[in-house]
């Protein structure tokens, strides 16, 4: 399946994808990120039960603090 993650076109697989399971696809390894879907916050309780669908904007933001 198309979707756009981070602003460039991914091909992903095609079926039940939850942000948890692209995140894990991905192999985003941060500890903290943000999540959004068609510009929809994410929660992180909530990446479970959030569905990826064909043509889906996604975004995943990795938070960095430092000083």
């Amino acid at each position: 399946m198309e979707i756009t993650l981070n602003n460039r076109k991914e091909t992903i697989p095609d079926g039940d994808i939850t942000v948890a399971d692209l995140i894990r696809f991905k192999n985003f390894t941060f500890r903290l990120l943000v999540t959004k879907v068609n510009g929809r916050l994410v929660k992180k309780e909530a990446r479970d039960q959030v569905y990826i669908r064909e043509g889906d904007d996604v975004t995943v933001l990795h938070l960095i603090s430092g000083g």
